[in-house]
């Protein structure tokens, strides 16, 4: 008796679930994905050659640019629409780090500086910043005592 309601409901899912055009999402995260990586090689090349920064320098102030333009996107609204038509295009790159901490704190800003700003500025960074500062202490004791 279960079998049968258990099938019906799988006929059910499958019937109602939205299909999925996998080849277009891959394609619209890759050219938007690859875009936003040219978009950041063309500030680092900008820093590197037209204000004649040094390597670090430039990757310092590469990085920082395309956070705050990530930002700014994020704050007007934009952001989240690239990141509806470009899926994970638009989540490896730096910027899409930049979108998940500011992305929380928009969403509370209502509730105030301190209790709606504050308190989710770090709801999706924090643990990432944990586990990724934890593994790569990890890894480098690892290296330290193999070498």
């Amino acid at each position: 008796m279960s079998n049968d309601y258990a099938a019906r409901y799988q006929a059910m899912v499958s019937r109602l679930a939205p299909k999925s055009d996998m080849l277009n999402g891959i394609l619209r995260a890759f050219f938007v994905g690859g875009l936003i990586c040219m978009i950041g090689q063309a500030i680092n090349d900008l820093y590197n050659y037209g204000m004649c920064l040094g390597a670090d320098a430039t990757a310092a102030a590469t990085s920082i640019t395309l956070i705050v333009i990530s930002a700014l996107l994020t704050g007007v609204g934009v952001y989240d629409r690239i990141g509806k038509f470009a899926g994970a295009g638009s989540i490896v790159p730096i910027t899409g780090f930049a979108n998940s901490v500011i992305a929380p704190a928009m969403e509370f800003r209502r509730e105030g500086l301190v209790m709606g700003v504050g308190a989710k500025l770090f709801t999706l960074a924090g643990p990432v910043l944990v586990y990724g500062i934890s593994s790569s202490v990890i890894v480098g004791l690892i290296v330290c005592l193999l070498k």
